[in-house]
C-alpha cells in the first residue's frame, strides 16, 4: 500500500490571502477575461504567493512548482537579490524612452552580451519571447533580402500572427491566413519519429529503440538530414532568409534531436545563403546544465539568438542578440520599441544573472537535472503507460504512451529532496492508474 510522499520542508510562512472570495474570483474569469486564456484543473489553482521553488494558494497550500511559470521563473520566485534590485530602480527611475541614455541599458547589455561567443554582442531588447522571433524573422530578411524561413514540425517560436508561421503545433493555429514565406520540415524526434536509436541524443537517458550504429555513426540523423535537405530542394527558392530552431523543443514535451543535426543543418542553411537563429526563450541562461546556452550543447554557434522567460524571472522582458552586421539591416530606417530596455527591466534582468552566478544555477541545472532524468528512467522501466523519458538539465520530458507529455522544468534551485518527493508523488499517481486500468 502506497503512503502519502511527505513534502520537503519550507521555513517561508506565506502571508494570509486577503482578496475577493474564490467563487467571486471564478465569476471575475468568465465575465472580464479573454476565454482564450485556458485554465489547467478541474478546480483552477488561485495562487498568491511564491517563494524560490515553493507557491500558495488562497488557502496557505503549499505546492512545490516544477513548470516555473511555463519555464519563466529561473532563479526562484521572488528571489531576495532580485527583488531588492527591482524595488530600488522602483524608487530611482521606471521609464524614459530609448531616445535618451540611461545607465542601466548599457550595463546590462555589457553584462548579458559577456554570456555570448563572438560575434553575437549587438542588443535589441523587447518584451515578450513572440516579440523577440517576431524581431529576428524581420532582420533574417532584412539583412539575406531573401524571404523563406524553415523551421522544425512541433517548433513553438511565437503566437503572433508573424511568428505563427513558423509555430509548428496544431492547437495554436487559427484559421486565419499566416505563414507567407515560411516553410516547415520533419522534426528530427528519435522516439516518435521514423528514425532514433540507442545513442542519439543528448541525454543522461535514451530511447528504449536499439540500433547497430557504431561510434561516430549516427543512422537517424543522416536520415533526418535527408528530409532537412528534400525540404531545401523542394520548398523554398535557392537562396533563403533563414532557419530557426530550439536547441530542445519546449511547448511539443522537451523533444531532442540527434547530436549532429543542428551542425549539419546550420551548414546546409548557411550554402542557402539563410542565416540561423536559435531560439533559446526556453533553453537559455543555464537551464541545459552543462552550458549556458542551449546551442552550445550542439557545438554551433548562431546568427541570431532570441532570449526571454527566464531572462526575467517573471519579469516582461526579452532580447535578440546578434551580430553587428546584421543589427545594422533594421538601421537603414526607424524600429522603435516603446518599453524594451526600460531601466526596470535592465536592473531586473542584470540581477538574474547575477543570482544565476552566486547561487551556483546551472551547475544545480546539471546535477539536480541528471539526478531527475536517472530517477525518472526508473519509473519508464517500471510503468508500461510511460513512454519515455528525456532532456537536459532542468528541461524534461515524460512521454506516456497513450496520453500527453508532462513537462518539467521548474525553478533552477530545486534540490535533490525536491526530486526525490516529485518522484514518488508520480510513483504513487502511476500505481493508482494502472490499478484503475487493471480494474476495468
Amino acid at each position: 500500500v502506497s503512503t502519502q510522499a511527505k513534502m520537503p520542508t519550507c521555513n517561508f510562512v506565506a502571508e494570509k490571502y486577503k482578496s475577493y472570495p474564490y467563487e467571486h474570483m471564478q465569476k471575475i474569469r468568465e465575465q472580464n477575461i479573454s476565454p482564450s486564456l485556458r485554465m489547467y484543473y478541474k478546480k483552477p489553482l488561485l495562487l498568491h504567493q511564491g517563494h524560490m521553488q515553493w507557491l500558495f494558494d488562497y488557502e496557505g497550500r503549499r505546492y512545490l512548482d516544477l513548470f516555473a511559470g511555463i519555464v519563466t521563473v529561473s532563479v526562484g520566485h521572488c528571489h531576495p537579490k532580485v527583488t531588492v534590485a527591482a524595488q530600488k530602480q522602483l524608487a530611482r527611475l521606471w521609464h524614459t524612452t530609448n531616445i535618451y541614455m540611461h545607465p542601466s541599458i548599457h550595463e546590462y547589455a555589457e553584462k548579458l552580451t559577456s554570456f555570448l561567443p563572438d560575434p553575437l554582442k549587438v542588443v535589441y531588447l523587447t518584451n515578450s519571447g513572440s516579440e523577440a522571433n517576431d524581431l529576428a524573422m524581420f532582420m533574417a530578411r532584412l539583412y539575406t533580402r531573401n524571404f523563406d524561413i524553415i523551421s522544425l514540425r512541433g517548433a513553438y517560436h511565437g503566437g503572433s500572427p508573424y511568428t505563427l508561421g513558423l509555430t509548428s503545433v496544431g492547437l495554436y493555429k487559427h484559421s486565419v491566413a499566416n505563414g507567407f514565406g515560411c516553410s516547415t520540415t520533419m522534426l528530427p524526434d528519435v522516439f516518435r519519429g521514423p528514425w532514433g536509436g540507442s545513442h542519439c541524443r543528448d541525454s543522461p537517458v535514451q530511447t528504449v529503440r536499439k540500433c547497430s550504429c557504431s561510434e561516430g555513426v549516427c543512422h537517424a540523423n543522416d536520415q533526418y538530414i535527408e528530409q532537412f535537405k528534400d525540404t531545401l530542394n523542394t520548398s523554398v527558392p535557392k537562396t533563403i532568409a533563414g532557419f530557426i530552431a530550439e536547441p530542445i523543443q519546449g511547448v511539443n514535451g522537451a523533444v531532442q534531436y540527434p547530436r549532429n543535426f543542428l551542425k549539419e543543418a546550420y551548414q546546409l542553411v548557411r550554402e542557402r545563403g539563410g542565416i540561423c537563429i536559435s531560439d533559446e526563450v526556453q533553453t537559455g541562461f543555464g537551464r541545459t546544465g552543462s552550458h549556458f546556452w542551449g546551442f552550445e550543447t550542439h557545438g554551433v554557434v548562431p546568427d541570431i539568438v532570441t532570449l526571454a522567460k527566464g531572462i526575467g524571472n517573471g519579469f516582461p522582458m526579452a532580447a535578440v542578440v546578434t551580430t553587428k552586421d546584421i543589427a545594422s539591416s533594421l538601421a537603414q530606417n526607424l524600429h522603435f520599441n516603446t518599453f524594451g530596455g526600460s531601466p526596470l527591466a535592465c536592473v531586473v534582468g542584470a540581477a538574474v544573472l547575477d543570482a544565476i552566478e552566486e547561487d551556483g544555477l546551472q551547475k544545480n541545472s546539471e546535477e539536480v537535472g541528471t539526478y531527475m532524468l536517472l530517477e525518472l528512467a526508473k519509473l519508464r522501466d517500471k510503468f508500461e503507460v510511460v513512454g519515455d523519458v528525456r532532456g537536459k538539465g532542468l528541461m524534461i520530458g515524460v512521454e506516456m504512451v497513450t496520453d500527453k507529455t508532462f513537462r518539467i522544468k521548474p525553478p533552477m534551485c530545486i534540490n535533490k529532496k525536491d526530486v526525490d518527493f516529485t518522484v514518488e508523488v508520480l510513483n504513487t499517481a502511476l500505481q493508482k492508474h494502472m490499478e484503475r486500468a487493471a480494474a476495468k
